[in-house]
This record gives C-alpha cells, structure tokens and sequence, in this order.
C-alpha cells in the first residue's frame, strides 16, 4: 500500500483545491487501489463472485467522486473515508434488502450477491452498523480501525500505517474492539 512519491496525496490536494486535470488520474489511482482491496478481501470468500468485488468497488468509487467538497490532505484521510464510505454501501443494501423482505422497497439490488456473501459470514451489517455507531462514540479510533478492517479489508499493517500507529497498538485496539462488539451485538465473547 505505499505510496511512492505521494502521488495519490498530491493528486487528492491538487482536485481539492479546485485543479480539475487531477480528477482522472487520482480516480485512475485510487480506483486500481479500491479494486485491490476488494480483490484481496474477496479471496476469503468462496470463488467466483467477481462481480461483487466490482459492484461495491464501482458503487464506492461513485459516492467518493462525490467527496469534491471534502479538503483532502493525504491518502490515509481519504482511505479513512473510502471505508466509511464501503460501510455505508453495504449498510444501506442490507437495509433495503431487509425492508424488501418484509414486503417494501426494491428486490432488484445491484449488490446483493455481495451482501449475500456478507449473510455467509454471520454478520448482520445493520447490527454491526448500530454497534459501530455506539463505538464511535466512546472510542472514535476503534470504530476506524474496524471500517478499515471489516469493511475495506485491510491488513494491521496497512492500517497502521495511515493511522499513524504501531501494528501491535491497532492490533490492541482491533481485539478490543472485536470483544466489545460482540458483547453489544449479542455474540459469543
């Protein structure tokens, strides 16, 4: 995940300060680093769901090129975002899929098999959603660590590195985190 030269910070401070030639090549950028993640995120799942990893990628791509507003200062600020943007994805497909089965809202969603792949691993991203928000509020650097972890998919080290801590301290707070997740969510402890 380095970054040589900073080019993805350079681009994101050039597009936000209002220079519209950086939009291509950081979306070029940052969109080959998007589909990496979720490739590699992907590999846990069974194979074949190509087509999730693209679904989410393209659905987060657009929601980020919408972030024009927002004063980018470096690849972790926006790696923070894109995971809290991945999060709002999936949380907002399981709500429409939920309101779906209880006879409202649209059955045709663009991201089901990934939800659905999601459903295989036993976690309800509403309640994990609700969970992390309760989180947020009394640890603000866990519920980060956990969309960059659960929802981006990336590794402790990777992690570290844009939250500017050591592996061990985010491996802390990950455990942490996990525990009392799954004490807020019902789960085994």
């Amino acid at each position: 995940m380095s970054e040589p030269g900073g080019e993805i910070t350079v681009l994101l401070r050039r597009w936000s300060g209002g220079d519209s030639s950086a939009l291509e090549p950081l979306m070029t950028a940052v969109y080959v680093e998007l589909r990496r993640i979720a490739r590699r995120r992907m590999r846990l799942e069974p194979a074949g769901h190509t087509l999730q990893t693209t679904a989410l990628v393209h659905e987060a791509y657009l929601r980020l090129v919408g972030q024009r507003r927002t004063n980018w200062q470096n690849r972790g600020q926006f790696y923070n975002v894109a995971a809290r943007v991945m999060r709002r994805v999936l949380v907002d497909q399981a709500r429409r899929r939920r309101a779906g089965k209880r006879g409202g809202g649209d059955s045709d969603l663009p991201l089901e098999e990934t939800l659905s792949n999601i459903a295989r691993s036993g976690v309800d991203v509403v309640a994990l959603d609700d969970a992390l928000e309760a989180l947020a509020v009394i640890d603000g650097r866990q519920a980060r660590i956990v969309e960059m972890k659960f929802f981006v998919g990336l590794t402790v080290e990777e992690i570290a590195e844009l939250v500017s801590l050591s592996p061990a301290s985010v491996k802390r707070h990950w455990d942490t985190a996990r525990m009392w997740l799954r004490r807020e969510m019902g789960g085994p402890r």
